[in-house]
């Protein structure tokens, strides 16, 4: 579902992503960690087509990103990171111009793919609320909500439940574990728990390079009785 080859990116003398490769299939959960500034962001937007590659490239279902990258955006659902979205807007208006850009252009094709976001999101309380009076928990929803309005077979998702409470944080991960049945996810987080608790499979990116790329259970097994927390900073703190 995912494939990305050879991805590098250097911002003057900072060469921020170099030559990640690697691949996710259809129900993976693949969990994206690093320290900040280890070029986790970059990568992601370099999949999604929004930042060029230097060299590299990445396919979405066969097809790359670099010579078709309108096709590969109606393919997948991208949280950025800050769920950037139009502050005077309405949820339900947000929601409904993402759908008719996503070329759902009758009234009842837009309503129904806003409806079943706002369901799948638990945002009805606040769907009439201008984005600009929500709460940092609530604009992560939305951001949530219109990534994944348009059901795409891939999700690119950049800290999915930052800023949401206890119970939210856990909506949002079973969400995911149930969407990643039919599709291939890649999940970027700080919360190690996170990563235990829905990823399939973890990659550590530490100065634009992979150090690892296992399941939970074999990073775990590396170092027998050590926290997730120990054993990653342990692997982002050896010079690679």
């Amino acid at each position: 579902m995912i494939e990305v080859k050879g991805l590098v990116k250097t911002y003057g003398s900072k060469r921020a992503v170099d030559n990640v490769t690697f691949s996710v299939k259809r129900g993976e959960i693949l969990g994206f960690l690093g320290p900040n500034g280890a070029g986790k962001s970059t990568t992601m937007k370099m999949i999604t087509g929004f930042v060029r590659p230097d060299s590299g490239t990445a396919l979405i279902e066969g097809v790359d990103v670099l010579k078709d990258p309108v096709s590969v955006k109606r393919k997948l659902g991208y949280l950025p990171e800050n769920a950037p979205a139009y502050p005077e807007m309405t949820v339900q208006e947000f929601l409904g111009f993402i759908a008719e850009v996503r070329g759902f252009r009758t009234r009842s094709a837009r309503d129904n793919q806003v409806e079943r976001a706002i369901g799948l999101t638990h945002l009805s309380t606040v769907r009439r609320q201008t984005i600009e009076t929500l709460s940092k928990g609530y604009k992560q929803r939305v951001g949530f909500a219109q990534a994944l309005l348009h059901d795409p077979p891939v999700l690119i998702l950049d800290e999915p439940t930052d800023g949401l409470d206890p119970n939210q944080k856990n909506e949002v991960r079973t969400l995911i574990k149930n969407m990643a049945v039919e599709k291939a996810v890649i999940l970027s987080t700080h919360i190690l728990e996170e990563v235990e608790a829905i990823c399939t499979r973890v990659i550590i990116i530490s100065r634009g390079k992979l150090v690892a790329d296992e399941s939970p259970a074999q990073l775990l097994a590396r170092q027998p009785g050590a926290r997730m927390d120990e054993i990653f900073r342990n692997l982002t703190d050896k010079d690679v």
